[in-house]
C-alpha cells in the first residue's frame, strides 16, 4: 500500500527528472541554433565555388567529362547519425534511409562500405544486417566541426586509393521546422552531371566571363577539393542540427509525460494526507468521547 512518505519520494525524484529535461530542452535549442548559423556561415564561400564551377562548365566543359561519369569500383556511403541518445529514431531513419538509398547507384552488395559517424548509427546500420566500418566520432561543439570533416575526408582518400572507391554519398538528416527531421542524401563523388549541366544554362551575373590564364585542369581540382570539404561540413553541423531538433522534440513529449506523472502523484499523495488527517481526527474524536463515557 502507498504511503504519504513513498509517495513524497516518487515526486521528488519526478520534480528532479524534470528539471535534467528542462535543462536538455535549453541544451538543445542552443545548439539548434549554434549549428545553424556554422551553416549559414558556408553560404558566401559555396557561392564563389559554385561560380567556379559554373565558369568551367560554361568554358571548357571537356573538363568536366571525366570527373562526372560513375567508376565501376566500390560505393562508399557516410551514415550521420549521433553518439548519444534520447533522439527518438532519429539514428534508425539515417540507417534505413541510406541502406535503402544505396540500392539505386548499381553497385553490388559485396562492394558497398558503410562509414557510420556516431557510435549509434553504427549499431542501427548492424541491425539491419549491414557490416559497417568502424565509427567516426562527432565533434562536441561548432569548433570541432573541422577536424571531424578532415578525419572523414582522410577516410574517403584512403579507401579511393586502396579499395577503388569511386561514388561517395552522404546519408544524414536534416532538420525542419517543427523540431523535426527529414532524410537526405548527397552524391558527393562524383560530381553530379544534372548540377554541372544545370550550371552551364544559368546566367552569368555580369555581361562578360572572367579570364582564367592558368590551368583549367588545376583549378577543377581545387574546386573539387573545396566543394568536398563544403559539402561535409554542411553534413555534419546539418545532421547535429537535426539531431538537436529531434531530441528536443523527444525532451518536450517527455515534459509532458512527466507533468502529467507529477499531477497524478500530487492528487494520490494529498488524497492519501487527507485520509491520513481525517484518521487523526476521528481518533482524537473516539478518544474524547471515550474520556467524556467515563
Amino acid at each position: 500500500m502507498e504511503t504519504i512518505e513513498s509517495l513524497r519520494k516518487q515526486i521528488d525524484s519526478a520534480e528532479d527528472l524534470q528539471s535534467v529535461v528542462k535543462t536538455m530542452k535549453g541544451i538543445a535549442a542552443v545548439s539548434i541554433r549554434q549549428y545553424e548559423r556554422a551553416v549559414e556561415s558556408l553560404r558566401g564561400y559555396s557561392e564563389v565555388v559554385e561560380r567556379g564551377f559554373q565558369l568551367i562548365a560554361k568554358q571548357r566543359p571537356e573538363v568536366l567529362r571525366t570527373s562526372t561519369q560513375a567508376g565501376t569500383g566500390s560505393l562508399a556511403a557516410v551514415v550521420f547519425g549521433s553518439d548519444q541518445g534520447m533522439c527518438g529514431s532519429f539514428n534508425r531513419d539515417a540507417a534505413e534511409h541510406a541502406s535503402r538509398h544505396s540500392n539505386k547507384y548499381g553497385a553490388r552488395e559485396r562492394e558497398r562500405v558503410f562509414l557510420p559517424v556516431g557510435i549509434r548509427a553504427y549499431t542501427e546500420l548492424e541491425n539491419l544486417g549491414r557490416q559497417p566500418e568502424p565509427p567516426q566520432s562527432l565533434p562536441n561543439s561548432v569548433e570541432g566541426l573541422t577536424p571531424a570533416v578532415q578525419r572523414v575526408l582522410f577516410t574517403i582518400e584512403q579507401w579511393r586509393a586502396e579499395r577503388g572507391v569511386s561514388q561517395v554519398l552522404l546519408h544524414y538528416n536534416r532538420a525542419r521546422r517543427g523540431a523535426s527531421y527529414r532524410p537526405h542524401t548527397v552524391q558527393l563523388l562524383p560530381l553530379s552531371p544534372d548540377w554541372l549541366a544545370e550550371l552551364a544554362r544559368r546566367a552569368w551575373p555580369t555581361n562578360h566571363l572572367p579570364a582564367h590564364p592558368g590551368d583549367w585542369q588545376t583549378l577543377f581540382t581545387v574546386l573539387v577539393r573545396e566543394y568536398i570539404f563544403l559539402a561535409l561540413f554542411r553534413a555534419f553541423a546539418e545532421s547535429m542540427a537535426a539531431e538537436n531538433a529531434s531530441r528536443l522534440a523527444a525532451m518536450h513529449a517527455a515534459e509532458n509525460n512527466i507533468e502529467e506523472k507529477i499531477d497524478d502523484l500530487l492528487g494520490r499523495y494529498h488524497q492519501r494526507r487527507q485520509a491520513a488527517i481525517t484518521e487523526e481526527l476521528l481518533d482524537v474524536i473516539s478518544g474524547f468521547e471515550a474520556l467524556e463515557t467515563k
